[in-house]
C-alpha cells in the first residue's frame, strides 16, 4: 500500500466539549512521510505536535497532547476519522486548545475528509505488524485489550456497564468495510449519573444533546429532568422510550459500542503507523487505550530494530575464523570474544559468539545460574567493532583499538549457556583522525539482549 495524503484543504467550527470554546481545526495535505500532526496557529510560533502516544498528559474523559504550553484536547474523533480512512500524511492546523466535538462523533471530520478528496503518494505505507499476542490489562477497571496477528487491520470492542438500560454490547470493524457510515457516525455518550460530577469539575462546558448521547440509568423525576435541562441550556428534556435522554432516536442499537471502537481506532493512532493485526479490546477507556498504545509503540520499536538482525547461517564459510580474528586482534584465551566475523563492510561488520557453559567466566558470575555479564557482552560487540575499524585502515595486525567511550548502553535480556550472539556494529560516522563511533546491537535469537553506542580511537601497534 502507498501513503496517502488529502488533495486540498478544507475546514470546520465548532466548540470544544470540555472547554466550551469556539474552535476552528484546518485539515490540511501534508508530504510523504510527514505523519499526523497537530499546529496550534494561535499561539506564538506556532508550536507543531505530532500525534504521539509519547505527547499524552491526560486521559480525563478525552484524550490530550501537550509539547511544551501548548496542548490540543480531545484528539480521538479527528484522529479515528483521519486513520479510518487510511490517510498517513496531514496536518491538523487548530486556533485552540481542543478539537471542536461537532456532533460527537467522527462523522463530520469523515464528510470533510470526503470532500477534500483522498489521493495516493509515491512512498510505501509501513505497517507494524503483530507477530505474537500482545496484552493490556487493567485488574482494577477490568479493561483488556488484546493484539493478535492478522494479515489485515481489525477490531473488535465489548462494553458492559452493569446497567439495564444499556446492556452488554459487541461492535466490529474490517479493513475493507464502510467506516465512513458504519462506525464514523456513531456518538459518544456519557451516563446521567456522571453529569453532576463533570459539571462539578468545569468538564463538558460545550456539551449539548446535539453532541452526546445522555443514557437514563436511574429514575429521574421531572425537577431532576428540569435543572439538568437548565444546566444544558434546554428548555425541557425527556426520557426515551430507549432510556436515552435526548429527541433523537440512536443511529445504531449498539451506537455506544460502536463509538467505543472509533474511539479506539483514534487513540492506538498515537502509535504513529498502521497496524496489521486483529485488536480486541474489552470495556476499552481513554487511560487503558493509551497505556496499550504505548505497549504497542514498545514493541513496535522493537520489532524495527530487529529488522536489522543479520541473518546467521552456520552451515556457510565465515569470512575470518577465530584464527584468522586472533591475527587482528591482539586478544587471547579467556578474552578472545568472538569466534567469527560472517559480514564485513565499509560501514558495517558482523561477529557471532558461541557462549559455552565452560566459559571461565561462568565460574563466579552468579555461580549455579550461569548469567554471561553483560560488560562482556560489550567487549565483545567492541572486539567485533575493532574489526571494522581495522579493516578500513588496512595493513592488519598492525593496528589497535582502545574503546574510549560507551553511551546508551542498555542490557534487555540474559545470555546464558548454549546461546549465540550475533554481535553487530554500524558506523555512525565516518572515521575521522583515527576516532570511530559505532552502533553496537548484541541478537540472540528474536531478542536484542544489549545495545549502546561506542567510540574508539585506531592506535598503531608499537
Amino acid at each position: 500500500m502507498k501513503q496517502r495524503t488529502i488533495k486540498k484543504s478544507v475546514s470546520l467550527n465548532g466548540v470544544g466539549l470540555h472547554t466550551g470554546k469556539t474552535v476552528q481545526i484546518n485539515l490540511k495535505p501534508a508530504p510523504e512521510e510527514h505523519g499526523i500532526k497537530f499546529q496550534r496557529i494561535d499561539l506564538e510560533k506556532q508550536p507543531i505536535i505530532n500525534a504521539d502516544v509519547n505527547r499524552v498528559v491526560s486521559t480525563d474523559r478525552s484524550t490530550c497532547l501537550q509539547l511544551g504550553e501548548a496542548q490540543v484536547r480531545t484528539v480521538e474523533h479527528v484522529l479515528s476519522a483521519v486513520r479510518g480512512l487510511d490517510i498517513d500524511n496531514i496536518l491538523l492546523e487548530i486556533d485552540g486548545p481542543e478539537v471542536p466535538i461537532m456532533d460527537g462523533s467522527a462523522g463530520p471530520f469523515v464528510n470533510a475528509l470526503l470532500d477534500a478528496g483522498i489521493e495516493e503518494q509515491n512512498a510505501n505505507r509501513e505497517y507494524f505488524v503483530i507477530e505474537e499476542p500482545i496484552s493490556y490489562i487493567d485488574e482494577v477497571t477490568g479493561t483488556e485489550l488484546l493484539a493478535l496477528p492478522s494479515d489485515t487491520f481489525e477490531i473488535i470492542t465489548m462494553i458492559d456497564f452493569n446497567s439495564e438500560v444499556l446492556g452488554q454490547q459487541y461492535a466490529e470493524f474490517k479493513t475493507g468495510q464502510d467506516y465512513a457510515n458504519q462506525v464514523a457516525p456513531c456518538r459518544t455518550f456519557v451516563f446521567v449519573h456522571e453529569l453532576e460530577a463533570l459539571f462539578k469539575q468545569g468538564l463538558i462546558k460545550g456539551g449539548d444533546l446535539d453532541n452526546a448521547i445522555v443514557i437514563v440509568d436511574r429514575m429521574m423525576d421531572q425537577s431532576e429532568l428540569d435543572a439538568l435541562a437548565d444546566k444544558m441550556g434546554k428548555e425541557q428534556v425527556k426520557v426515551t422510550s430507549e432510556g436515552v435522554l435526548n429527541t433523537l432516536e440512536l443511529k445504531y442499537k449498539n451506537e455506544p459500542a460502536r463509538h467505543k471502537l472509533l474511539d479506539v481506532i483514534g487513540d492506538i493512532t498515537l502509535l504513529g503507523k498502521a497496524i496489521k493485526g486483529k485488536i480486541i479490546a474489552t470495556k476499552p477507556g481513554h487511560s487503558a487505550n493509551v497505556a496499550f498504545t504505548s505497549l504497542l509503540k514498545k514493541k513496535y520499536q522493537e520489532q524495527r530494530k530487529l529488522r536489522g538482525k543479520p541473518k546467521y547461517d552456520p552451515n556457510k564459510e565465515p569470512l575470518f575464523d577465530v584464527v584468522q580474528i586472533a591475527k587482528w586482534l591482539p586478544h587471547r584465551y579467556p578474552f578472545l570474544l568472538v569466534d567469527k566475523i560472517i559480514e564485513v563492510s565499509d560501514q558495517h561488520v558482523v561477529g557471532v559468539k558461541s557462549v559455552a557453559f565452560n566459559e571461565l567466566f561462568f565460574q563466579g558470575h552468579f555461580p549455579g545460574n550461569p548469567v554471561m555479564p553483560g560488560v562482556l557482552i560489550m567487549e565483545a560487540l567492541a572486539q567485533t567493532g575493532g574489526i571494522l575499524a581495522i579493516n578500513s585502515v588496512g595493513d592488519a595486525g598492525q593496528w589497535d583499538t582502545y574503546f574510549i567511550k560507551m553511551d546508551n548502553v542498555k542490557f534487555k535480556n540474559k545470555v546464558l549457556p548454549g546461546d549465540t550472539l550475533l554481535l553487530k556494529m554500524e558506523l555512525l560516522a565516518p572515521i575521522r583522525r583515527g576516532i570511530c563511533q559505532m552502533q553496537g546491537t548484541a541478537y540472540v535469537g528474536n531478542k536484542i539482549v544489549a545495545e549502546g553506542e561506542l567510540t574508539a580511537q585506531i592506535v598503531k601497534r608499537s
